[in-house]
């Protein structure tokens, strides 16, 4: 998995680039803690679920379905968070959906159910760039934690830099029309 300190850089670079007006910082928050969610299976290990199981780590918590439906309860709240449904939703989707994307790319683990519940078939892409993530705090704490950080600024944090720069340059260029 990529590291719970990088799963937000996907909805923290689409806040930036859409801006404040498109995405107010209420939405911006509830998409960071959407990006992190699908890990909470990782407490399954303790409960005795097996990995591979539908509701094992990278299982239906990292799924399309999970995202929508995050998205569909995150939106119920848009006018608390002080936006539409239709941006609160589709904010929150790609924040939720990115974390299963986001371990698709990386170079350990099973691979993602992005199917479930309808298939627990689980899927990486071909291009398996970032560094998987230790479980647990203590273990991140390490040298293999350096390489993972090393790994996730080169494939994850440039990356949502340079889509935030680039919607602020949009932004500014498109402004006066």
């Amino acid at each position: 998995m990529a590291s719970v300190l990088s799963h937000p850089a996907v909805p923290l670079a689409l806040a930036v680039a859409l801006g404040r007006d498109r995405v107010p910082a209420g939405v911006a928050a509830v998409a960071c803690a959407a990006s992190v969610l699908p890990d909470l299976d990782a407490l399954g290990f303790a409960a005795g679920i097996p990995y591979g199981h539908t509701f094992g780590h990278r299982g239906f918590t990292h799924s399309l379905f999970f995202a929508l439906l995050t998205a569909l309860g995150c939106s119920v709240f848009a006018s608390k968070l002080g936006s539409s449904f239709g941006t609160t939703f589709a904010v929150v989707f790609i924040a939720a959906a990115s974390h299963g994307a986001l371990d698709a790319l990386t170079t350990g683990g099973m691979g993602v159910a992005f199917f479930s519940p309808f298939s627990n078939q689980r899927y990486f892409f071909p291009w398996q760039v970032i560094r998987v993530s230790p479980i647990g705090i203590a273990s991140f704490l390490s040298q293999r934690g350096l390489l993972v950080l090393r790994s996730e600024l080169r494939w994850i944090w440039a990356p949502a830099v340079v889509v935030a720069a680039v919607g602020v340059l949009l932004r500014r260029a498109f402004a006066h029309l």
